[in-house]
């Protein structure tokens, strides 16, 4: 359970990165490309931030967080002189991508019947015989 103190950093990182990588994403000239920040949640001690990014298409996610990895000194540094003002210290990041979408469309889909399991013996898992 976070604290409200978690939840509020959580916030203002969560929107900074937002402008962050946008401003990126526009300074490089990349098209096609949506970047979201879904979530941030941080641990009790302040000292890591889980980032979760939404990418679209999601073919490129992995990617796309390969190189968020690879400049995420660059990011926190711009991070920090965003929020020097409201964090003493601004806590180490960790990037991940985000797949709830695609959990909640398996779900939709075995709501609606797109996929059947009555029809298609496929999508059932198959029993092991001990």
């Amino acid at each position: 359970m976070e604290t409200n103190r978690q939840k509020k950093i959580g916030s203002v990182l969560q929107k900074d990165l937002v402008d962050i990588l946008q401003g990126e994403i526009r300074k490089n000239g990349l098209t096609n490309l949506v970047i979201s920040v879904s979530k941030v949640s941080v641990t009790t001690d302040l000292g890591v931030a889980r980032v979760y990014l939404s990418v679209f298409p999601q073919e490129k996610a992995a990617e796309i967080l390969a190189a968020v990895k690879s400049n995420m000194p660059l990011i926190k540094h711009d991070l920090s002189q965003r929020v020097k003002l409201q964090l003493r210290k601004v806590p180490n990041l960790a990037f991940y991508i985000d797949d709830s979408l695609d959990y909640i469309e398996k779900i939709d889909n075995a709501l609606a019947g797109k996929e059947n399991p009555i029809e298609n013996r496929d999508l059932l898992d198959k029993r092991k015989k001990f």
